[in-house]
């Protein structure tokens, strides 16, 4: 497949292709190059193999991927797709398997791994995305939940109600024209996820005939699923808190067969296998993977509890993936709109503009209509009462002037039970509300306001102390005055910073909560969500305003920690300790710089208080889209577009990202550079014939070569006899610059032997002579040396593999050629081959003969010349 790859001044792919799968290939192909690496281990994770060269601490994910069956539930998913979707996906892991064989040698963690870079299954990428969100909805919450309802009763649930450890949520706002400087829509924002490095997000360009979209791509998943720009339409997302995940307490027994579960039908035969994770430095571990009729098994088994989990990819055997391309060819919010009618996994908030003026404000994804409990902890899997009962439609609501998404509640309130606090959401509105006339300059301000709306209930308590020591007091006196921002510069926030960590340290020791304080027998991967500090620190407005544990003097709590506080010495300011804390598959040294922000700051820059400052989860990306001119969109990743260690673009963009600046969206192809041999080489080796190798012709290297061969009397036909070098170089120059038209090179054991051309029918002269089906793809062939026609055999091995290499692309379903009428020497040939002659057709420049080879008759002439060539049609 061939594809062109233009880059901008932070390397940042722009990519050109003749037509969407070939741009699928093309996304995967680059992909495979920037993030060779990156894809590795996300698709070893997403398999449930990760701990065979990451060692043991990627144990419990690679065991909870196995329990889930997240990789079986990608291959369903993948069955289910239609088949234009499903082949546009193959198309993206062929481009990604291309990508790998050529690129992955460059990265150096594969040789400190020890690993070989593997084979893309048509369905990992539907396994890489489930492996992303599977911890989305924050199911193991349900479980901490039942664990407060035990241990502190149902009413002391809701105080732990927050957007806790291992969430991940986003800003998102939309400014109407009415509230713009130019009359169209602005739509800003910034993912929070856990950083990594490299990003998950991948600014990128992709463009063919049918469209050109730029946006933020998840690599390893084709398309632009959260945020993009078409150029008429522009989109955004936030993660929606919905509860759309349900554990189920289950019964198990072994029997002479196997294992049976108790279901409201009585007891049923459940799915049991064992399967082996194997670990780097240690013993092989066979883990028994169990499903009942709720789900997989995800804790414990038939000698003991056990729970199951229901999720909606495994019921409903679909991720969402046809939204996808249709994203892509979107232009407009109702095109929007109706591509995510497909959408499933994760739930989402979308927001939406055009240039025609039209909005969009909706929530989107699979939510399964059940019980009011099954959202508050496990729920009997042997009670039918709490069985799924379809699925909730989704909710939408007008824009009026503005509307900002920040996880809170709000449009998606019906859909979930725990939502984020409030206040980067009112922050974000009271900034927006406090002018007009916003441009894509002045709202990427936005971004950056570190005002900690949460502080308040802390600093009441603090205000009303007294008694102090005279250091305490000073203290006291110092935050009182602080102007509530988390500043990366300012001392005060450190301050504030570090009173808080020691008020969740007092509150986690109190008796009141030691039954929360040791950890359960879970697998290590929940953990996060059942640690008793970390709840605290999340929680900890509504645990110093609640009247529901009234053993808790929080007055003396917080008297204790500021006199603790006071005694030792302080940072001198906030980015001292809260620093940059990504991750990494193989850590390296490095020294990661301070951030400001915090949790429930609009810049994000979550740390844990009371455990550590050091930030591991924050904004993945930013971006403002502007409607009025796509050329003034902006956008910035943490990192860069590499991720080569030492690459100039591995880490440009983190000087930006750190200063809240974004980079320009470049749209003007001649401010690109491109590429050289952004096409990948095409190669196939004919038993007793030789390597053939196809590469893309090179207007000025190659211009003497080919005007040599063009210019013979034996090659009339081609109809270049009277050009000179300069007209030759001038003409491919000319084919080069086409996303539509492509001209190679064939090589024969390094030798140059033919000239090669394909071309789309409807974006060419021939296209208006015939009816152009879809799927149709044009060619030309010249064969170079005098002598090549002469050779048994030669040019039938050789057009076989040409023939390979055009329908290597699934979306070309046909071949045209259309030689000179006149030259039955190529109408010969082109028999002989497999195509079936039509009628003879009056083109400007000659009378020409209209020859096709459908994908079926082809394979039986590949097959019989080798079963490599034939296995790829």
């Amino acid at each position: 497949m061939s594809h062109r790859v233009f880059r901008d001044a932070h390397g940042i792919p722009h990519l050109r292709a003749d037509g969407p799968r070939g741009l699928a290939f093309a996304q995967g192909h680059n992909a495979a190059a920037d993030r060779a690496w990156q894809l590795e281990v996300e698709r070893h994770r997403a398999q449930g193999g990760s701990a065979a060269f990451l060692g043991p601490e990627a144990f419990s994910w690679d065991v909870l991927a196995r329990r889930v069956r997240l990789a079986d539930t990608a291959r369903r998913c993948f069955a289910a797709l239609d088949r234009s979707t499903a082949g546009w996906v193959l198309a993206y892991v062929d481009g990604v398997n291309a990508g790998l064989a050529e690129h992955a040698g460059h990265a150096p963690e594969f040789a400190a791994a020890g690993v070989r870079p593997g084979e893309w299954k048509p369905w990992t990428p539907l396994a890489v995305w489930l492996s992303h969100h599977l911890l989305f909805a924050g199911f193991p919450a349900k479980l901490w939940r039942e664990r407060v309802a035990r241990e502190l009763g149902p009413d002391a649930v809701e105080l732990f109600a927050t957007d806790g450890p291992g969430s991940s949520g986003s800003n998102g706002w939309l400014l109407a024209g009415g509230r713009t400087a130019t009359g169209a829509a602005l739509i800003a924002g910034d993912p929070h996820r856990f950083i990594e490095a490299p990003g998950v997000y991948q600014q990128i360009r992709l463009a063919c005939p049918e469209y050109d979209v730029v946006g933020l791509a998840v690599p390893g998943v084709p398309g632009l699923a959260h945020f993009g720009h078409t150029g008429g339409v522009a989109w955004a997302i936030t993660n929606a808190m919905a509860d759309y995940q349900d554990l189920y307490r289950e019964r198990l027994r072994r029997t002479g067969d196997g294992v049976e579960a108790l279901g409201p039908d009585g007891w049923r035969p459940a799915h049991a296998h064992t399967e082996t994770v194997h670990v780097a430095g240690g013993d092989p571990v066979t883990v028994e993977v169990l499903e009942t009729a709720r789900g997989p098994v995800l804790t414990g088994g038939p000698d003991g509890e056990a729970v199951s989990l229901r999720y909606p990819p495994r019921v409903r055997a679909k991720l969402g993936f046809e939204a996808l391309p249709a994203l892509l060819r979107a232009r407009t919010v109702a095109d929007v709109d109706r591509a995510m009618d497909h959408w499933a996994e994760p739930v989402n908030v979308v927001l939406a503009a055009d240039t025609a003026g039209g909005l969009l404000h909706r929530t989107a994804g699979a939510v399964p209509l059940r019980d009011p409990a099954n959202g508050l902890g496990p729920v009997p899997g042997w009670d039918a009462a709490y069985a799924w009962r379809g699925w909730r439609a989704p909710l939408r609501e007008p824009v009026d002037g503005r509307a900002v998404m920040a996880n809170q509640r709000g449009i998606a309130a019906p859909l979930g039970v725990e939502f984020s606090a409030p206040h980067r959401a009112r922050r974000i509105a009271e900034l927006l509300d406090a002018r007009q006339g916003w441009t894509a300059d002045t709202v990427a301000a936005v971004h950056t306001d570190t005002h900690l709306g949460s502080a308040g209930p802390l600093l009441d308590l603090v205000a009303g102390l007294d008694g102090l020591t005279p250091s305490a007091a000073a203290l006291r006196t110092r935050l009182l005055g602080w102007d509530r921002t988390m500043a990366a510069d300012s001392a005060d926030a450190a301050a504030y910073a570090a009173l808080r960590a020691a008020v969740v340290r007092e509150l986690a020791d109190h008796p009141v909560f030691a039954g929360l304080a040791a950890l359960p027998e879970l697998p290590e991967a929940l953990l996060p969500w059942q640690a008793l500090l970390p709840r605290i620190g999340h929680a900890l407005e509504s645990l110093l305003t609640t009247d529901r544990l009234p053993a808790l003097d929080r007055p003396a709590l917080v008297r204790a920690a500021l006199e603790q506080v006071a005694a030792g010495p302080l940072p001198g300011s906030w980015a001292e300790t809260h620093r940059l804390a990504p991750w990494q598959a193989l850590p390296a040294p490095a020294e990661w710089p301070g951030l400001g922000g915090d949790h429930d700051c609009v810049l994000s820059t979550s740390s844990v208080p009371g455990l550590t400052d050091l930030s591991a989860r924050g904004p993945a990306a930013r971006y403002v889209w502007d409607l009025a001119d796509r050329a003034n969109s902006r956008w910035v990743v943490p990192f860069g577009a590499s991720g080569l260690p030492g690459h100039p673009h591995h880490r440009d963009q983190l000087p930006l990202w750190l200063a809240g600046r974004l980079a320009p969206v470049t749209t003007d192809w001649n401010q690109l550079t491109e590429e050289p041999s952004a096409m990948t080489d095409f190669r196939r080796t004919v038993p007793g014939f030789g390597e053939v190798r196809l590469r893309p012709l090179d207007p000025v290297g190659d211009a003497e070569l080919v005007h040599g061969w063009v210019t013979q009397e034996r090659a009339r036909f081609w109809g270049m006899l009277d050009h000179d070098r300069a007209a030759v170089q001038e003409t491919y120059a000319y084919v080069d610059s086409l996303t539509t038209h492509h001209a190679y090179l064939a090589l024969r054991d390094g030798e140059p032997v033919a000239l090669f051309q394909t071309y789309r029918p409807e974006h060419d002269p021939v296209g208006g002579c015939y009816p152009v089906l879809d799927g149709d793809h044009g060619v030309h062939l010249l064969i170079g040396p005098a002598d090549g026609e002469a050779r048994p055999g030669f040019t039938e091995a050789l057009i076989a593999v040409l023939i390979a290499f055009v329908l290597d692309d699934p979306a070309h379903r046909r071949i045209v050629a259309e030689p000179d009428a006149r030259n039955e020497k190529a109408l010969s040939r082109l028999v002989r081959s497999g195509f079936e002659l039509g009628p003879e057709i009056d083109k400007p420049e000659k009378r020409a003969r209209l020859a096709f080879l459908t994908r079926e008759a082809a394979a039986p002439v590949l097959a019989r010349l080798s079963p490599a060539l034939g296995s790829g049609v």
